[in-house]
């Protein structure tokens, strides 16, 4: 495949889906809403001790969009301070910093994103959307 931002990695991480579905009683629910082609993402978290315990999301959205759901699946115990991180992380790596390391290395499969910057939005969808269902649970229930 000669397409750089659908490389076989991508492609097996948007196929895989971890992490679809919805959660039945969610903690949080965030949703984020790229209206410049229609993709949206809906993230529900069940969050304890102030970490995640479960994810799910609906990811209607591009391939980079789903391969990037597939990696916050794949990240149980993050923290807001970690989703915070893991989004200025990728963020910089989109506009041409290094890719991330240490529990967000999975995400330098998404790098070549950054010589598209019409696509950055789509790789940080469901981040956001994340960050949007942890804020919710903490406004539902406070110091949880």
């Amino acid at each position: 495949m000669s397409d750089p931002l659908y490389s076989l990695d991508v492609l097996r991480l948007a196929a895989g889906a971890k992490g679809a579905g919805r959660l039945g009683e969610p903690d949080g629910t965030g949703s984020e809403h790229n209206p410049a082609c229609g993709d949206r993402s809906t993230v529900d978290l069940m969050i304890e001790n102030g970490a995640v315990t479960a994810m799910a999301h609906e990811t209607k959205a591009c391939v980079l969009a789903q391969a990037s759901a597939s990696l916050l699946a794949a990240a149980p115990g993050m923290t807001y301070a970690d989703l915070l991180r893991l989004k200025a992380e990728v963020a910089a790596m989109l506009t041409g910093g290094k890719a991330p390391n240490g529990p967000f290395a999975g995400y330098a499969v998404l790098g070549d994103a950054a010589h598209f910057p019409s696509r950055h939005k789509c790789v940080l969808l469901p981040i956001n959307a994340a960050i949007k269902a942890f804020e919710a649970s903490q406004a539902r229930k406070p110091g949880r």
